[in-house]
């Protein structure tokens, strides 16, 4: 409880996912990927491919998940409920998932123009990683952003029209 009791009280709901936070932190993993590889690029090992697989995989299982939660949220006829709380975390899930999709598609991003401006052939051997890395990642913000969506509770019609509100006379 706040000691002023005229201080504005704060909206407890979440807001959207904002682009523009995904934009910023995309373009700053991008510049922190670019100079990261152009300092140490001769002493790393290969790019590996597990990120990749780890965004692909975090990107299906979060479409299945957007998939079964806007059903059920919708009501469609033969699904079940679901749980508020689940929504709730679900959402938290996809705000988190596209930030990191965000940064990873960044980094990579960062990464691949690296790369392709390098002429070694170790460079060449790891593009293919880091242009994969950059479609995962892109992958799981969509992905993110879908089951985001789909945990809003739909529009209700009104049931009441504005002549109904008028008192009779």
């Amino acid at each position: 409880m706040s000691s002023n009791p005229q201080a504005p009280k704060s909206d407890p709901s979440l807001r959207p996912t904002s682009i523009s936070v995904l934009i910023v932190a995309c373009l700053g993993a991008a510049a922190l990927g670019w100079l990261l590889l152009s300092f140490t690029y001769q002493s790393l090992p290969e790019l590996p491919w597990s990120p990749v697989i780890v965004l692909f995989v975090l990107s299906i299982a979060e479409g299945l998940l957007a998939q079964n939660t806007s059903v059920r949220i919708q009501r469609k006829p033969g699904t079940l409920p679901v749980d508020p709380l689940a929504v709730a975390r679900y959402v938290a899930l996809a705000k988190a998932s596209s930030l990191v999709g965000s940064l990873s598609a960044g980094f990579s991003a960062g990464l691949l123009a690296w790369l392709a401006m390098e002429p070694t052939e170790a460079a060449h051997n790891d593009l293919p990683a880091a242009g994969a890395g950059l479609v995962a990642a892109a992958a799981l913000i969509g992905t993110a952003l879908w089951l985001e969506r789909s945990c809003r509770i739909p529009e209700q019609p009104d049931t009441e029209d504005e002549d109904d509100l008028e008192p009779r006379r």
